[in-house]
């Protein structure tokens, strides 16, 4: 299968090494000088050690991907938009997955519903999301991510088509579900990294990883997910990645407030998106619309942008009134 990437952060360079082994991978960056530093040092400094297979070829533009198979953007969310109709004209003759996950700041959209506003009547599309460090997908170590579709067909097709010895993929229909849990657990993430970053043990990190999760469902379930969804690989496996694995971004931003830091410097120290910091307002929003009770996402909102103390915020978690689980 011939398959394009759009977008060449970590994620995307993590693809295009993983599904070179079996496919023939384009490679697409909007930034030229990235694009020169992939086609002549073949690595990307968001990947440190890992070396781009020669048979991934490095596409400057739309008219060297026509006849592709299936497209990925791996963008931010916030790129998904100017990229895809960017690319309009050959997504339409091919297939679509997007690998990112959250929500758009400004407008508080998840990602189908920026492809549907930008390839209006495209169906051949789904979300490719799960638990996935981009480093150790483009090691090989083992992975397991989901494909989602409104389309079930096409979902259990590229499911095939991309299931790998070290990537495997599993198939599914709720769209919503999947894209929430992969949202909302970065928010999770901060909450987990404050946590650990206060010394309040594994015990309190548990507590926190299951009450997030509860946020998550009835969230979700409120807005159109499927419960089940949420106890597999989008909702559970990627909860648990985020917010207890060194390589999350989003728990970084957590450990740093809580050893005193301010929130734009640590930011500029990750120089990559947390998208836990954009989605925690939005998240926030949607659960009051919703009547929703989200106490650990409040909080983190209350911590990230009204200066609330982490150490307070535990306290007023802590204090809540007793009610049955």
């Amino acid at each position: 299968m011939r398959i394009a990437i759009l977008g060449a952060g970590a994620w995307g360079t993590a693809l295009a090494v993983a599904l070179a082994r079996r496919h023939e991978v384009l490679l697409w960056s909007r930034n030229a000088d990235d694009r020169a530093q992939l086609r002549d040092a073949r690595s990307s400094a968001r990947l440190p050690g890992i070396t781009l297979p020669e048979s991934v070829f490095i596409a400057d533009a739309a008219d060297a991907m026509a006849g592709t198979d299936l497209f990925i953007a791996a963008t931010s969310t916030a790129g998904l938009d100017p990229t895809l109709r960017a690319f309009a004209p050959v997504i339409a003759e091919s297939g679509l997955l997007w690998a990112c996950k959250g929500f758009e700041a400004a407008t508080g959209r998840l990602p189908h519903s920026i492809v549907a506003d930008a390839l209006p009547g495209f169906t051949r599309a789904g979300a490719l999301s799960g638990p996935s460090f981009a480093l150790e997908v483009a090691r090989g170590l083992p992975a397991a991510l989901t494909v989602s579709s409104a389309i079930p067909e096409f979902a259990q097709s590229m499911a095939s088509a991309l299931n790998g010895t070290r990537l495997r993929i599993y198939s599914s229909g709720d769209v919503i579900g999947t894209e929430l849990g992969g949202a909302v657990k970065n928010v999770m993430a901060i909450a987990t990294g404050l946590c650990d970053g206060l010394r309040l043990g594994a015990n309190a990190r548990a507590a926190l990883v299951t009450r997030g999760l509860a946020e998550i469902a009835r969230l979700g379930v409120r807005m159109g997910g499927q419960a089940e969804t949420f106890m597999g690989l989008t909702g559970l496996g990627d909860l648990v990645l985020t917010a207890t694995g060194d390589l999350s971004r989003n728990r970084a931003v957590g450990l740093g407030i809580a050893a005193g830091k301010r929130l734009d410097e640590i930011l500029a120290e990750l120089g990559h998106v947390a998208e836990g910091v954009s989605s925690a307002r939005v998240v926030r929003d949607l659960a009051r619309r919703h009547g929703i009770e989200v106490p650990i996402t409040e909080m983190v909102c209350a911590v990230l942008f009204e200066g609330l103390p982490a150490a307070t915020a535990a306290g007023q978690l802590l204090a809540r009134d007793v009610r049955a689980e």
